[in-house]
């Protein structure tokens, strides 16, 4: 109905029902506006921002672990992030959980790159070296967990990983000295097994090892713990970047030839 006003302006009589019905578009309108596709405007950035942190921290974690071990505490690793202490827990509610992560990444790196120089190299011992070479310039091996080196010495098969429902990590320890290492339970975040990428590991590079003694340029008592040892012994952390490129370089070459065989 129009009402007529004083100035001779026609009205829109309304009743509540209807400015309800305007409100509400009003608003919806807004949200549109402020946040297309209809997503408000903070959750995205959000999701960005979690990310962002979740790979801070693994970054942080991989230098730190490499640096002093599996045995430093997370306020380092948080610090090397850049974050606080509690978005760490966030993420990886204990230790246990985050150190699991690392090493089981860094596992399946080094399994990469073992399938790599085996695919890419024909000749036995270039596969083997291309493969140190290869692993100890990443920096892989200091990250590897210690019940993948507790491999036996005189067994050439890759079923020497402990069995049962635990895994060995290495406990908590000051600055950089060694550890004995303590059991956890051997199931990742996801609550799946974690042994299997390990294994995997060990029979990749079980393979190299075997075609490089096969064809008798390998020492017939070398083992793929031996092998692991090198990977893990090589590449030692050094405060500039150049020097430590250096001397791992020329550590591996002497490590290298006593892996050789030599005519009687």
């Amino acid at each position: 109905m129009h009402i007529q006003d004083l100035h001779g302006q026609s009205a829109v009589a309304t009743s509540p029902e209807v400015h309800g019905r305007l409100g509400a578009v009003a608003v919806v309108g807004a949200a549109a506006v402020a946040a297309p596709g209809g997503v408000g405007p903070r959750s995205a950035p959000l999701r960005v921002d979690a990310q962002r942190n979740l790979e801070h921290v693994l970054r942080a974690a991989r230098e730190v672990f490499g640096e002093l071990g599996y045995g430093a505490p997370m306020e380092d690793v948080a610090r090397r992030a850049r974050v606080g202490v509690g978005t760490v827990y966030r993420r990886f509610p204990s230790k246990d959980v985050l150190v699991r992560r690392i090493a089981e990444e860094e596992t399946a790196r080094l399994t990469d790159q073992a399938r790599s120089a085996l695919g890419q190299e024909e000749e036995p011992w270039s596969a083997l070296s291309r493969f140190l070479r290869t692993s100890v310039a990443s920096g892989a091996g200091r990250l590897l967990p210690p019940h993948v080196l507790r491999v036996g010495a005189a067994q050439d098969e890759p079923a020497a990983i402990p069995a049962e429902d635990e895994q060995r990590v290495p406990h908590q320890r000051q600055g950089v000295a060694q550890s004995e290492p303590r059991t956890v339970s051997s199931l990742s975040a996801e609550g799946e097994p974690d042994d299997a990428g390990a294994s995997e590991l060990l029979e990749v590079v079980g393979r190299l090892v075997d075609r490089a003694r096969e064809s008798g340029e390998l020492r017939r008592d070398v083992t793929v713990a031996d092998v692991l040892l090198v990977i893990a012994t090589a590449a030692p952390a050094l405060p500039d970047p150049a020097h430590q490129a250096a001397a791992s370089a020329r550590l591996l070459d002497i490590l290298l030839e006593g892996l050789r065989s030599r005519p009687v």
